[in-house]
C-alpha cells in the first residue's frame, strides 16, 4: 500500500510540473500572439507579421547552442541536396550569422575546398556584390552561389586572423554526390577509403568499392578528413562493420529525450584486421561517432588532430508552413561515456567558431603541436579492452598526433589556388593535350608511374599565372614547386580518371598523415603495442 501512495504521489508530482511546463508554454505563446494582434492593428505602418515570426524565431534558436536552426520552407529540399541529391554550384554548406554567410563547411571534393575556402570564411560580396549587413536570406544565396558547371563566380570573404578581405575566383561545378570519393589498393590487401560525408548510400558505396579490389582486404585506412557527418544511420552501420556483436558503439541522452543505445550485431564485414582512422580538426558528428566507437573498443589506430567536437543530436521538427526547426534535443556519447559535444555558451555562436581559429593560430594554435591541449585528469577516460587513457572535453583526440605540415605553404602558392588558377589551367591543357595523353596511358597505373610535370609545362603555368595578373615570386615556387607539380599532375589524373587517382597521387607525394599511416599498417605490432596496450 505504501509502494502504490508513493508512486501516486509521484504521478502527481509529475504531473504537476508538466502541467506547469505546458502552462509556461501556453501563457508565453499567448504573449507572442498578442503582440502580433497590436503590431497588425495599431503599428503606424504596414509590418509583415510572417517575416517577423520567422526572424522571432531564428533568434530564439541562435540563444539555444550552434546547431539549432530554422529552415523556411523553401530551403527544407535545397538542404537534403548534400545527401540525397546533386546540383551545380561553389560547393559549401552554410549558415547566416549576424547577417553575414559563414562558411560552415566547403563540401569534400568541391570547387570552393580546392582554391582553400576554409570553415568559419565569411563571404561579403559576390562578384562585387556586397552581401553582408543587407538581410540576406538563404534564398538570395542560392541564386548567387548557384549555376551552371564551368561559369565563375568571384568571391570576397573575410578570414580571422587575415587583416584583408581575400578575394578568390570558384568555377561552379557539379558538386560530387558520392560519398566515397577515393577508393583503392594501396598495396595487396591494404585498402584506403576517402569517405567525404556519411549519405544514404555510403555504406552501400564502400562494399561495392572493396568488391572491385583484387585483393581480399585485411588491412584498412579510412580517411575521415574534413568530413563533417551527414545521417546518423550510416555512422552506426559502419561502426557495425568493425566492432563485434554486441559492443556499444555510441548512445545519446537529454533531458526530455530517452536515452537510445546503439548495439553491434553480427553483420560486420572488417571486425578483424589491421584499422586506421584518420581525423581532423574539420571531422565532425558522424566521423566522431566512428573514431570514438574504434578507440574506445581498442578496434585501431586513430591518427591525425583533434576532431571538431559536434555531438549535439538534432531532430526535423515541421511547421504549419512546411518550414522546419532542426532542433537540438540531445549530445552523443562514445561508448566509455565521453561527451563528443566541445563546450559553448547559449547565444554565442561567434564564440563557438572563433574556437576553431584559434587552432590555427601560429604561436598557440593545437594544429601545429599537442603541447597546446591540456586535458585536466577530470576528462580522463578508460577505454574498454586494455585500460588505456583517452579524453573527453570535445571531439575525438587522436591517438597519434599529427600537426598539420606548413613548410610547402608560400604566400605565392596561396594566391595562386584562391584564384583557382591550378584547375584554370589544367581545364586549357587537358583541352589540347587529353587524346594523346588518353592514347599514351591506357592505365592509371602507367601515368601515375610514367607522367611527371616537367619543366616546360610546370613553365607554362608559371608564366599562365603571370598573365592572370600573379607576379612571378621565385622564393615562393623554392617552397612549393614540389606541391604545385604534384597538384598538377593530380588535376591531369583526375580528369582522365576520377578523383580516387587524385588522391592517390597527391597522399603519397605529399601528405604526411596518409604516409604515418602506412608506416602503421606496415609496422603494427610495434605501433598496437605501443597504442593500442
Amino acid at each position: 500500500m505504501k509502494k502504490i501512495v508513493c508512486f501516486l504521489a509521484a504521478s502527481i508530482i509529475t504531473l504537476s510540473v508538466c502541467a506547469q511546463i505546458d502552462r509556461d508554454v501556453y501563457d508565453n505563446s499567448n504573449k507572442y500572439a498578442r503582440l502580433l494582434m497590436y503590431i497588425n492593428s495599431y503599428y503606424v505602418d504596414t509590418a509583415n507579421v510572417s517575416k517577423l515570426t520567422e526572424k522571432a524565431i531564428i533568434a530564439t534558436l541562435q540563444n539555444l547552442d550552434p546547431h539549432s536552426t530554422y529552415i523556411s520552407a523553401d530551403e527544407v529540399k535545397a538542404a537534403n541536396e548534400p545527401l540525397e541529391g546533386n546540383f551545380e554550384g561553389i560547393g559549401v554548406e552554410f549558415s547566416i550569422l549576424n547577417d553575414t554567410l559563414m562558411i560552415v563547411s566547403p563540401i569534400s571534393g568541391g570547387p570552393s575546398e580546392s582554391v582553400g575556402i576554409r570553415a568559419g570564411d565569411r563571404i561579403i560580396a559576390v562578384d562585387n556584390e556586397k552581401i553582408a549587413g543587407i538581410g540576406i536570406t538563404n534564398e538570395r544565396i542560392f541564386k548567387l552561389l548557384r549555376g551552371n558547371k564551368g561559369t565563375k563566380v568571384a568571391l570576397t570573404i573575410v578570414r580571422k586572423g587575415v587583416s584583408k578581405p581575400m578575394d578568390f575566383t570558384v568555377v561552379r561545378d557539379k558538386i560530387p554526390i558520392f560519398s566515397v570519393e577515393a577508393a583503392y589498393e594501396v598495396e595487396p590487401g591494404l585498402a584506403y577509403i576517402r569517405l567525404g560525408r556519411f549519405a544514404i548510400n555510403s555504406l552501400a558505396e564502400m562494399e561495392e568499392a572493396m568488391a572491385k579490389f583484387s585483393n581480399p582486404v585485411t588491412s584498412m585506412i579510412l580517411d575521415l578528413r574534413t568530413n563533417t557527418g551527414g545521417v546518423l544511420k550510416t555512422a552506426i552501420d559502419l561502426c557495425d562493420q568493425f566492432l563485434r556483436e554486441g559492443r556499444l558503439m555510441v548512445y545519446n541522452e537529454g533531458e526530455r529525450w530517452q536515452k537510445t543505445l546503439e548495439i553491434a550485431t553480427n553483420k560486420g564485414f572488417f571486425e578483424e584486421g589491421k584499422l586506421v582512422i584518420l581525423i581532423d580538426e574539420h571531422s565532425a558528428s558522424a566521423s566522431e561517432i566512428v573514431a570514438g566507437a574504434v578507440q574506445d573498443w581498442d578496434r585501431g589506430i586513430v591518427i591525425g588532430r583533434r576532431s571538431f567536437g559536434k555531438g549535439l543530436v538534432q531532430q526535423m521538427m515541421p511547421l504549419p508552413d512546411g518550414a522546419q526547426i532542426r532542433l537540438t534535443v540531445a549530445r552523443y556519447h562514445t561508448p566509455t561515456g565521453r561527451v563528443i559535444q566541445r563546450p559553448y555558451n547559449a547565444g554565442k555562436v561567434d564564440a563557438y567558431y572563433e574556437d576553431l581559429y584559434k587552432r590555427y593560430d601560429r604561436k598557440n594554435g593545437e594544429i601545429y603541436t599537442d603541447n597546446k591541449i591540456d586535458f585536466p585528469d577530470s576528462l580522463k577516460y578508460t577505454t574498454l579492452v586494455n585500460n588505456r587513457t583517452v579524453y573527453g572535453g570535445g571531439g575525438i583526440m587522436p591517438d597519434i598526433f599529427m600537426p598539420q605540415d606548413t613548410s610547402w605553404y608560400s604566400d605565392y602558392y596561396g594566391k595562386i589556388n584562391r584564384a583557382g588558377l591550378f584547375g584554370q589551367f589544367v581545364n586549357q591543357y587537358m583541352d589540347k593535350e587529353r587524346n594523346n595523353l588518353k592514347k599514351q596511358y591506357k592505365l592509371f597505373s602507367d601515368f601515375d608511374k610514367n607522367f611527371e610535370v616537367s619543366d616546360k609545362l610546370f613553365n607554362e603555368f608559371t608564366t599562365y599565372v603571370e598573365a592572370q595578373k600573379i607576379p612571378r615570386d621565385e622564393n615562393g615556387i623554392a617552397i612549393s614547386e614540389n606541391y604545385m607539380r604534384t597538384q598538377l599532375k593530380a588535376l591531369i589524373a583526375r580528369t582522365l580518371w576520377d578523383t580516387s587517382e587524385y588522391f592517390e597521387i597527391v597522399n603519397k607525394r605529399i601528405d604526411s598523415v596518409y604516409l604515418k599511416a602506412i608506416d602503421v599498417i606496415n609496422n603494427w605490432d610495434e605501433y598496437e603495442e605501443k597504442y593500442l596496450y
